[in-house]
């Protein structure tokens, strides 16, 4: 066991979660229940999962779904028919069938794939009673007859058999796992003006001390909106897109950083330019987040330069 250990944090070492480091990664939203793949910071897939029942926690016990920042520690079934039950990650021998669940009403049903995850920040995921890996949290099949969509595991994240056979195939050992207790909307203006206004005051007016007149301008009625919402359903950050495929108010609120929103609100205006038809993104970065941006492969372009009082940098990407 000690071996297995070493051997997984030497790997785990080569490809741990750095804010610089952007390949391939896996999104899982609690409040929208959804499972994204992306790689080099575009959206390759998209599942409707389910998780706990009894919703967010980290600790032993709780039957709850952790959050945070993960790795997929083993890849488990890679061989396996589809429906193969698995009992502490081993087939059984059985393939499930609406035969077999009324032989066993009551079990916990893994099938197919088993996809690891082992935590990476320790206290609150990993070691202790908060370990991930302990928990035997998982990424796994279950029966075409489980609802996707809405809360309804012990603790894992179900996923339909095909779904899970193809994420098994597509996402590597060692792929970054974010567990995040927020959810991305987009709409127009006329739709999220009310919400989007607190953050943004907040944000760069009231900390940047960015003047009210320039905060608020005509391309807001023009452009499309993203907004970040905790579980409750309140507004944590915000982002627009405009036609031209200028990105730009990417605004997150102080207590919600470093948690994954500014990443997940630029990835969905990413993918709302891509809908959309546009092939080149351009963005006036303020210079100290200029790294955040290049890891999504933004370019600089030009000078540097002054925008309310602030140095930017024009930042570009073609899709």
């Amino acid at each position: 066991m000690r071996c297995c250990q070493d051997s997984f944090l030497r790997g785990a070492r080569k490809l741990r979660w750095r804010d610089d480091l952007l390949g391939m990664d896996i999104h899982i939203s609690l409040p929208a229940q959804t499972l994204e793949l992306f790689e080099g910071g575009l959206l390759l897939r998209r599942y409707s999962v389910s998780t706990a029942k009894n919703g967010a926690g980290e600790q032993n016990g709780s039957f709850c779904t952790p959050r945070g920042k993960h790795l997929i520690r083993a890849k488990i079934g890679g061989n396996a028919p589809e429906n193969t039950v698995f009992v502490k990650r081993r087939p059984t021998g059985e393939i499930w069938s609406a035969e077999l669940a009324e032989q066993f009403p009551g079990r916990d049903w893994m099938l197919t794939r088993i996809l690891w995850l082992s935590g990476l920040e320790p206290g609150r995921n990993r070691l202790g009673k908060v370990d991930t890996m302990r928990r035997y949290i998982y990424l796994h099949g279950s029966p075409d007859t489980a609802r996707m969509g809405e809360p309804g595991s012990i603790g894992c994240v179900r996923m339909h058999n095909r779904e899970i056979m193809e994420l098994f195939d597509l996402a590597p050992p060692y792929t970054r796992v974010n567990i995040c207790d927020y959810r991305i909307e987009t709409g127009s203006w006329s739709a999220m003006m009310t919400r989007a206004h607190p953050v943004r005051t907040k944000v760069f007016v009231e900390e940047q001390g960015v003047p009210q007149a320039l905060e608020w301008d005509e391309f807001d009625a023009v452009s499309r909106h993203a907004l970040a919402l905790d579980a409750g359903g309140n507004v944590i950050g915000a982002g627009r897109l405009l036609p031209d495929g200028h990105i730009g108010r990417m605004a997150v609120l102080p207590e919600w950083r470093a948690r994954g929103v500014g990443a997940a609100l630029l990835r969905r205006l990413m993918e709302e330019a891509g809908e959309s038809g546009q092939r080149r993104l351009l963005l006036n970065s303020q210079i100290q987040a200029a790294p955040f941006y290049a890891r999504f492969g933004f370019i600089p372009e030009g000078r540097e330069f002054i925008e309310a009082g602030i140095p930017h940098i024009t930042m570009a990407q073609s899709l």
